[in-house]
């Protein structure tokens, strides 16, 4: 080896890969017609910039040595077989859909991170003795139908059956969105894995949050990701002439919505650990300047890293908002449309990406707990899961400021490689321990 090669130098004659080429990726995926917005980066789920998106990536997958399909619910995944081909995979995955205004790295960088692993991989010539399957998720976001992490829930098979009455905001039924994509609703638990088929679950992804970048980490290794409860919050008063309704005879469901959601920001404030809760979005009836609102709808989004902490502040919530209710002489209910318990990562994998952290970059890892909801947290169900972080500057994400530096990332590359080739021999050892 020259003093310029390293082991994760390509071959003399092959292509290169690496943090450099995922970020580019990325990048080139952040405007049309990967997006469905002019100037700002929106991928929903079965939109056609997911269509295209899948176009290309699947493209990038084939180009790296997998095969390549979609999946029951339009997942996207590519298969690099192991030593066997009827291998049982290690799954790597995140996701390709966006909220509305997005930044270019939550989720697809994690899809470009496994495409590099395979690439790397057979670049060498390395078959592993399990297969790696890399996979981007159609909906994680829960930015076109009410629910997150739609997709991954079907791959893990905890959806009962798909949400037959479901809609977006345009009133199209996700029966519909699916067979506008040439998906049918009655195949999508078809989607569903079955666990001896999957040893494990990595997911490579942004912070979303400033802890590394103020301890000065290029990435961590993740030990829990955080309870999670989302409420829509609807209030009903009474509409009336904005000019001839008294004050004190109003039943202003905005202004007990205004109360509400201070109160909401207080009781989290007060909160114990790493309670948050936030109120994401707003919509009012009838909506006209002229016209005392009547109705109010709104989403509330409370997580903790402690299942128990979350579950006193959204009692506390809803006890203060009922008595807002009463003084205030409107309607209120709270819906309960999303509940997803605290995950704990794997402990053995959690420290075996934990020693390649500080194999690679020489520093102890730094754990920690995420506070926002990852795909990651539903495969959990379906197997063994670990997820590393990377750096994001100021912690900025769901915005178009979002930006990671190549060298962050080609430190996460290297770390995911020298992770999977150890954990390959530990697997092999288990499974000749086993025979």
């Amino acid at each position: 080896m020259t003093s310029r090669e390293t082991p994760f130098s390509a071959p003399v004659g092959a292509a290169q890969y690496g943090g450099t080429r995922a970020v580019s990726r990325c990048d080139s995926l952040g405007v049309a017609p990967y997006s469905e917005e002019e100037g700002a980066l929106f991928r929903p789920y079965l939109s056609k910039a997911y269509r295209e998106t899948v176009r290309c990536v699947s493209a990038w997958m084939e180009e790296a040595g997998m095969t390549t399909r979609q999946d029951a619910a339009g997942n996207l995944v590519g298969r690099y077989e192991g030593a066997r081909p009827d291998a049982p995979a290690l799954l790597i995955g995140s996701h390709l859909d966006s909220v509305r205004n997005a930044g270019r790295y939550d989720g697809p960088l994690g899809v470009m991170l496994g495409i590099e692993v395979v690439a790397y991989l057979s670049a060498h010539k390395k078959r592993l003795p399990f297969a790696v399957e890399v996979i981007g998720f159609g909906d994680e976001e829960g930015s076109r139908f009410p629910v997150s992490m739609l997709t991954s829930r079907a791959v893990a098979d905890v959806l009962k059956a798909a949400p037959d009455t479901m809609k977006d905001a345009a009133g199209i039924s996700l029966r519909d969105a699916l067979g506008a994509e040439g998906f049918l609703l009655e195949d999508f638990s078809k989607a569903a894995r079955n666990k001896k088929d999957v040893i494990a679950y990595f997911e490579a992804h942004i912070e979303q949050g400033p802890v590394l970048e103020s301890e000065n980490h290029a990435v961590g290794a993740v030990t829990a990701i955080a309870a999670q409860y989302r409420f829509l919050i609807n209030i009903k008063g009474f509409a009336g002439h904005a000019g001839t309704m008294p004050m004190h005879l109003r039943q202003d469901a905005l202004a007990a919505a205004a109360e509400a959601m201070v109160a909401i920001e207080s009781i989290a404030l007060q909160g114990a650990g790493d309670l948050v809760a936030t109120v994401g979005r707003l919509d009012v009836a009838p909506g006209v300047p002229n016209v005392v609102p009547g109705g109010v709808a709104f989403t509330l989004d409370i997580r903790s890293g402690t299942e128990s902490i979350r579950d006193k502040a959204a009692e506390t919530i809803r006890t203060a908002l009922a008595a807002i209710a009463e003084k205030r002489h409107v309607e209120l209910s709270m819906e309960l449309q999303q509940d997803l318990p605290a995950t704990p990562c794997n402990s053995a994998l959690t420290q075996a990406l934990s020693d390649a952290i500080q194999k690679i970059t020489g520093l102890s890892a730094r754990k920690l707990v995420s506070g926002a909801g990852h795909d990651a947290m539903v495969m959990a169900a379906l197997a063994p899961v670990c997820m590393l972080f990377i750096r994001c500057e100021k912690g900025i994400s769901h915005n178009p400021a979002e930006a990671v530096t190549a060298e962050d990332v080609e430190i996460a590359f290297q770390v995911m490689v020298t992770f999977i080739e150890s954990y390959a021999e530990t697997y092999s050892a288990r499974q000749e321990k086993i025979a």
